[in-house]
């Protein structure tokens, strides 16, 4: 995808708090940003559907229909970007939320300097381009780029654009350990360096398309205290 000045880029903002809203939103606008407004789920998602926002900023604690079931269904059609900015700060909370689709977790309270970043940060990662790199393989996995797929034997599995990103970096260094956090600058950025919780969900989430068995991981393989690597035939099983 071709890289869009912040002019361009367009905002859904749902929070059903006005003092949040009224401070997101301002931020955003002061940064050049096009900012929508929702107040509920089902508003939200009739947004996401007919504005097509370039990212969504939203809140876990919504009237009608939460946060956890906006971000999901969201999810099963779309893969715009979502950032999610809650009260809500258990780690079972936040592995939730990833684990249906969000892209970032932020925790209220918060500075909204570092709220800009990540939004940057996350715009950057799913809108511009890898520049002049030819698509990697590894093994029997392969990479569709127009439509963000995975194509993995007879299936075809769409990934969200972490998910993409991060499979992406992992196959352009198949059969390489990368460490915790050259993954997490390539990924989601230098200032994301020790958030090592975000690098095991989407592990896991990649396990879950790639491996046979996710709980035995054969493909994507964990080195302890240091990272992960991605190989392209099977590892640690007996050989006949």
């Amino acid at each position: 995808m071709a890289t869009r000045p912040d002019m361009e880029y367009q905002i859904l903002v749902v929070e059903d708090e006005p003092k949040y809203l009224r401070l997101i939103t301002v931020y955003l606008k002061l940064s050049g940003y096009r900012v929508l407004q929702s107040h509920d789920g089902w508003d939200a998602l009739q947004q996401v559907f007919t504005e097509e926002p370039h990212l969504v900023v939203l809140d876990l604690r919504l009237p009608g229909m939460d946060g956890f079931e906006v971000c999901r269904r969201i999810r099963k059609t779309g893969n715009v970007p979502i950032l999610v900015l809650t009260a809500l700060n258990t780690d079972q909370d936040m592995i939730q939320a990833l684990d249906l689709g969000a892209d970032d977790y932020v925790v209220k309270p918060f500075s909204p300097e570092a709220l800009l970043a990540r939004i940057r940060a996350l715009l950057r990662r799913t809108y511009e381009s890898v520049v002049e790199q030819p698509m990697p393989d590894c093994g029997r996995l392969r990479l569709d780029e127009e439509y963000h797929n995975l194509l993995l034997e007879d299936r075809t599995i769409h990934l969200t654009p972490t998910e993409w990103k991060l499979l992406r970096e992992f196959m352009r260094h198949c059969g390489k350990v990368l460490t915790h956090d050259h993954l997490l600058a390539a990924v989601w950025g230098p200032e994301y360096q020790g958030d090592h919780e975000y690098l095991r969900v989407y592990v896991r989430k990649l396990r879950s398309y790639i491996e046979p068995n996710p709980r035995l991981p054969v493909y994507l393989l964990t080195q302890a205290g240091i990272g992960y690597v991605l190989y392209p035939s099977p590892h640690g099983l007996p050989r006949s």
